[in-house]
């Protein structure tokens, strides 16, 4: 079995990597692949070797900060493992070790092999992904040392493994739980005694060295650090994660490869005590695997339920309005939106401005700016980045073009009632952030007048729909235009290529918002430089209204063009989810 489960690995990996380099001959993925390469290129090795000279001349800690990290390194780190293997072991946590594929569940379980088998074939199937994560992290890692990249990935690959491992452990021996036999459950609960017993002593220990001795610097705390794991008891009980941990702070290389000598017997008495817990595997392999197919499914296509809402469509209106209370009634019936707009948002309104009052009244001008900052900041997330976040448009309905085509409707009006509704839940988020941002402006803004904050408001308030329906208008347009390049509805393409696909989309749309702004923009700094003088900050305010009438006029031309495009648009150069 251990030579059909390599084979199934190698051959599995092979026809996968097949199918990346082969959509490769399409152009869309060819320059989704290049300009993702290039991205990884100039955001990693570049500042790589543009830092390497700087950490060259850049001072380091003193010799003594040194030694006592070398000495108590390993031993922090192994108290730090001890304590995230007791949550792990508490917490109903489920291994993604123990998911397996519906072809797994069709041929190997039916198969003439072992549940150790096949908990043997699932354990060598993890390491292909902790392996390549491995690999990533040790390539792009800030080192100028190819053996310290080799060590790190070593030591990063035990431990990540045996965490993996481990946590299917504690997931088998909780089914155990419910087997009738005692010797089961004592199995069970073996793991889970001898972990709280070992915290007990080293709980008490680190009391004994702490409690009653205040702490005089960094380095007084990790000597007794070093003094506390040196002791006997402590050492016993923390033996097998210092031992994990050790390899990342042995050098290179005599003492890494020694290091590697006690962390091998650890991760093997893990495998060996996951693969005596293997009674219940079928049943804890079928559970994890019919909750992940359960997650996938509801977020790729959550189910919308039936609802009152209190909104019934008119039997009359114009075509725009059946598009917006549809997009409306789906993301309300498939996620918790009622209760959002009904509680959160008016109470998010009444504490901010409680809160404002109360910090004002008490003068917390640090709490007021740093709620003003953080208003700002959802703001202009919402404004620049939510269009890409919300897809309930054209870009999620693509999947169903052949029912939308056989609508008696016009195609412009189509496309707008498409905007409308994620168009006006982006603004309404944004304008509750900016009144939220205004209201705590004084503290935020101190160095601004009130009519300066006033106007500032004003104008981001007008600003942030022009801004968000350009987006949107930009996305549909790629929607209709070049609908192989848009991913539908919440799927996300895997691959450097598809991730090169959304950097060229991005840029596209960052590019054409700036097209679609400066009409407006040249016209506001016009009205700017003729009626500063006479009207001071208010100005800002009429600039602003006029870049929104003149983005609305351009959101309008653009809808009308797309038009002919849309009737021409045949649903099978729409590329569906993987």
């Amino acid at each position: 079995m251990l030579f059909a489960s390599l084979y199934i690995i190698v051959c599995s990996a092979r026809n996968r990597l097949r199918v990346r380099l082969r959509r490769l001959r399409e152009p869309r993925y060819l320059f989704g692949a290049i300009a993702g390469a290039a991205y990884f290129y100039f955001t990693f090795f570049a500042r790589m070797r543009a830092g390497s000279g700087r950490r060259r001349s850049a001072s380091g800690p003193p010799p003594a900060m040194l030694s006592a990290l070398a000495a108590s390194g390993p031993a922090v780190a192994g108290l730090l493992l001890m304590v995230g293997t007791a949550v792990v072991s508490v917490l109903p946590v489920r291994s993604s070790l123990l998911v397996v594929s519906e072809a797994e569940i069709q041929f190997l379980f039916p198969a003439p092999v072992s549940r150790q088998q096949l908990l043997l074939h699932r354990i060598l199937r993890s390491q292909l992904g902790i392996l390549f994560g491995v690999v990533v992290f040790s390539i792009f890692m800030p080192s100028t040392s190819g053996f310290t990249r080799l060590r790190t990935g070593i030591a990063m690959w035990l431990l990540f493994a045996t965490g993996k491992i481990y946590a299917a452990g504690i997931s088998l021996a909780r089914t155990r739980l419910a087997v009738a036999a005692s010797s089961a459950r004592r199995a069970a609960w073996t793991p889970v005694v001898v972990l709280v017993a070992a915290l007990a002593i080293v709980g008490t220990s680190l009391a004994r060295a702490f409690v009653g001795r205040p702490v005089e610097s960094v380095q007084d705390a990790l000597t007794r650090l070093s003094e506390v794991a040196s002791s006997p008891p402590v050492r016993i009980v923390l033996f097998p994660f210092v031992a994990l941990v050790r390899p990342r702070f042995a050098p290179w290389p005599w003492p890494s490869v020694r290091s590697l000598v006690p962390a091998a017997p650890v991760l093997a008495a893990t495998i060996a005590w996951v693969l005596r817990t293997d009674e219940g595997f079928e049943d804890a392999a079928s559970e994890a695997s019919a909750r992940q197919a359960a997650a996938l499914k509801a977020l790729s296509a959550p189910a919308p339920t039936a609802r009152a809402t209190g909104w019934t469509l008119g039997l009359t209106g114009p075509t725009e309005g059946v598009f917006l209370w549809k997009n409306a009634m789906q993301v309300l019936r498939a996620t918790t939106g009622i209760a959002l707009f009904r509680y959160f948002v008016p109470l998010a309104v009444v504490a901010v401005s409680i809160s404002a009052g109360l910090m004002s009244a008490s003068r917390a001008r640090g709490a007021g700016m740093t709620f003003c900052t953080i208003a700002v900041g959802i703001a202009a997330f919402t404004v620049i980045l939510g269009p890409q976040v919300v897809r309930s448009d054209l870009r999620d309905d693509l999947r169903h073009l052949e029912l939308l085509k056989t609508w008696p409707l016009r195609p412009a009006a189509v496309i707008r009632g498409e905007m409308l509704f994620p168009g006006a839940l982006l603004t309404g988020a944004a304008w509750l952030a900016l009144a939220c941002a205004t209201i705590l402006s004084a503290a935020g803004f101190p160095q601004l007048s009130l009519g300066w904050r006033l106007s500032f408001a004003t104008s981001a308030l007008l600003l942030a729909p022009a801004l968000i329906f350009a987006q949107l208008t930009v996305h549909n347009a790629a929607a209709v235009l070049f609908p192989a390049w848009v991913p539908l509805g919440n799927s996300r393409p895997r691959g450097i290529d598809a991730m090169g696909q959304r950097l060229i989309l991005l840029g596209a749309v960052l590019l054409s918002l700036l097209v679609m702004m400066t009409p407006g923009v040249l016209v506001g700094a016009i009205l700017w430089l003729a009626l500063y003088r006479f009207l001071g900050a208010a100005v800002l305010i009429p600039a602003a209204a006029i870049c929104l009438g003149i983005v609305s006029i351009e959101v309008l031309t653009v809808t009308e063009a797309l038009g002919p495009a849309y009737e021409k648009l045949d649903a099978l150069s729409i590329e569906r989810s993987e």
